[in-house]
């Protein structure tokens, strides 16, 4: 089965084609066989520079890029794919075939970016003549580790006999096992960090799973973002600050851990944010700019007090090392308190935030501690794409969860 899927739910413009082998009996009773995805082809056309300027995603900015860029992305994809005999019909090419479906981002994410997605994607299918179906962006990501690895994160015990040497060439070949050959262990508790969204998961299977706990207020993701902004650093802030964290002190500013003792699984960023903007003032060398008056005491306010404080090296790096461990403390607590509530014994790691090295070392340890494998995506497959909204597609289509319409829905979670 092949798939060709849209993602729009943002500034990046993606395309992909994923085919789907049902899984092989490797004739290993424990765990669960999964399907195994080939990407044949992941395009994405990043807006990074267009919205930097603007420190931030400008939704009408967006839109017009991806009116741009889908056209653009699917003579790419066509070219190397499919070829177009006419506008009523296709023809196969001396390699590969038409997509048996088609699949489009529906939300969550910004409306108007959403509805260039949809509407593109109405049209290829009326033309391709194969069916369309809306997928939810947030099970995309939930998804995504289901995709082909570089790198093979968890043991291989179970595909050889007891007490036999592993073969070389299994040896060899190794780093070039795709996730598709491996079993996955369930139950399993997954976490979702990006920029809109912080939730937890946990999962009886691929099939059916249940929200447990999400974020009150700032995602991880746009605290990464929010606090950057603040030090006067560029957009997208996220990964300069896992950037200057790895030469700073993480233990050099006692910033809080919200909600982490907590016995629920819900989050909270926006009082760490407000921690460290007040750690910020106070390095402010003017005390009467610091203090501000009473019109000037929001966040956004502060943050223009700020914009013309230089901070050195030493302080940009011990900020952001501090504020980051307090970010992935809170994380991993609630997660693997997860694990052990539920038994799980697989954690899966999932988003944009997903890509920071740091998060993904020490969720894996903590996971690893607790008796859990842990599961993440290649760092190509955290960010937006559209590979993962094929797999998210397939595994709908092979569920009863409620199918979702094909109009933009912002609001849409899991």
């Amino acid at each position: 089965m092949r798939i060709l899927s849209i993602e729009t739910s943002c500034d990046d413009t993606s395309m992909a084609i994923v085919e789907v082998t049902e899984p092989k009996n490797l004739g290993r009773t424990p765990s669960v066989l999964v399907p195994h995805f080939k990407v044949l082809k992941n395009l994405v056309s990043s807006q990074t520079k267009i919205h930097s300027h603007w420190g931030g995603v400008v939704p009408n900015l967006a839109k017009r890029e991806h009116l741009k860029n889908l056209p653009i992305l699917w003579k790419r994809i066509m070219n190397k794919e499919l070829r177009i005999k006419n506008k009523k019909s296709m023809i196969h090419n001396s390699k590969f075939v038409i997509p048996d479906l088609l699949a489009v981002t529906v939300g969550p994410g910004l409306e108007p970016s959403l509805w260039t997605g949809v509407e593109f994607a109405k049209k290829l299918s009326a033309e391709l003549k194969i069916p369309l179906v809306g997928v939810n962006h947030l099970e995309g990501h939930l998804y995504s580790f289901l995709l082909p690895q570089k790198t093979v994160i968890t043991n291989i015990q179970y595909l050889i006999p007891k007490n036999k040497k592993l073969p070389l060439k299994l040896v060899e070949e190794l780093p070039k096992l795709e996730i598709g050959n491996w079993k996955l262990e369930f139950p399993a508790v997954a976490l979702l960090v990006s920029g809109g969204h912080t939730i937890l998961v946990v999962m009886k299977n691929l099939k059916t799973w249940k929200k447990i706990g999400e974020t009150r207020d700032d995602a991880a993701g746009e605290a990464y973002d929010k606090v950057a902004k603040m030090m006067s650093l560029p957009y997208p802030g996220g990964p300069l600050i896992e950037k200057l964290a790895k030469k700073g002190n993480g233990k050099a500013i006692a910033f809080p851990r919200p909600m982490m003792r907590e016995k629920n699984y819900e989050f909270s960023f926006s009082g760490l944010k407000t921690s460290v903007l007040y750690y910020l003032k106070s390095l402010v060398s003017h005390p009467e700019r610091s203090e501000g008056s009473r019109e000037e005491s929001s966040v956004d306010s502060s943050v223009r007090q700020l914009s013309d404080f230089r901070m050195t090296a030493e302080q940009l790096s011990d900020v952001s090392a501090s504020f980051q461990f307090a970010v992935i403390d809170v994380l991993t607590a609630k997660t693997i308190r997860a694990v052990r509530e539920f038994g799980a014994k697989s954690v899966f790691l999932c988003g944009g935030v997903a890509a920071n090295k740091t998060l993904r070392k020490e969720l894996k340890k903590a996971a690893n501690a607790a008796g859990a494998e842990f599961f993440a995506p290649d760092f190509e497959y955290n960010t937006d794409n559209a590979a993962m909204i094929a797999v998210a597609a397939y595994l709908q289509q092979k569920s009863r969860r409620k199918k979702y319409p094909l109009v933009a829905d912002s609001g849409l979670t899991l």
